[in-house]
């Protein structure tokens, strides 16, 4: 089996911890809850963000971001906007030119309005990643965890990178498409709850589904 670390042991980071390790990957989340990993580990559950589920034997955790990272050649960075960069820089002294960075996490650096993909550029030096890529899509960690149907896509500059990733995280329950549309992919990850928002806020005033479809679709 090949190892993948896994950097955030919230719901969505447990629930693509799941994914992997149906995938027959060994997989390791960091915390830094010392009752989180024990939990994990001894019980195999994450009951606060993932309530009713049983993890397979095959995720592990650990307090230690350098136990977490040792011979992964794949980092799954997975962690809220506002912890991004000192996570990152908790990370750096591990982190080879062997490991490709994938993070999943939606949102934007408060004031700068930085992509998750820029900060992790402006943190970790080129000589200390082989790349980067984004996963995001219209998924709620919950229904992953249950192993409902769920698309998502990856996306890198480099698609073979792209490519890559997608045959990490690819199965019958979950299925992955590749761009190169970083950007974009962000962005709508970011906004997408706004827009959802909004949809909710059309639904309350009565306007309807012909008003609930345009807001969707120009949003």
């Amino acid at each position: 089996m090949k190892k993948i670390t896994v950097i955030g042991a919230g719901s969505w980071g447990t629930a693509l911890a799941i994914v992997l390790a149906d995938n027959h990957f060994d997989v390791s989340i960091w915390s830094r809850r010392e009752d989180q990993v024990k939990e994990i580990n001894q019980i195999h559950t994450n009951e606060k963000y993932l309530p009713n589920v049983q993890l397979p034997k095959n995720i592990t955790s650990t307090t230690s971001i350098e136990e977490a990272m040792q011979d992964s050649k794949y980092i799954l960075f997975v962690m809220p906007t506002v912890a991004t960069r000192e996570i990152l820089n908790l990370m750096k002294p591990y982190l080879t030119q062997e490991q490709l960075i994938i993070h999943s996490s939606k949102g934007l650096e408060p004031d700068s309005f930085k992509t998750i993909s820029q900060m992790i550029e402006e943190e970790i030096p080129e000589e200390k990643r082989r790349g980067i890529v984004v996963l995001s899509g219209p998924s709620h960690a919950e229904e992953v965890s249950h192993r409902s149907p769920t698309t998502v896509v990856v996306a890198s500059s480099c698609i073979k990178l792209a490519e890559e990733a997608q045959d990490l995280f690819i199965n019958s329950y979950f299925r992955v498409y590749t761009n190169t549309d970083v950007m974009g992919v962000e962005i709508g990850g970011a906004l997408k709850n706004i827009i959802a928002l909004g949809a909710g806020l059309s639904d309350g005033l009565g306007y309807g589904d012909n008003a609930k479809a345009a807001l969707m679709t120009r949003g």
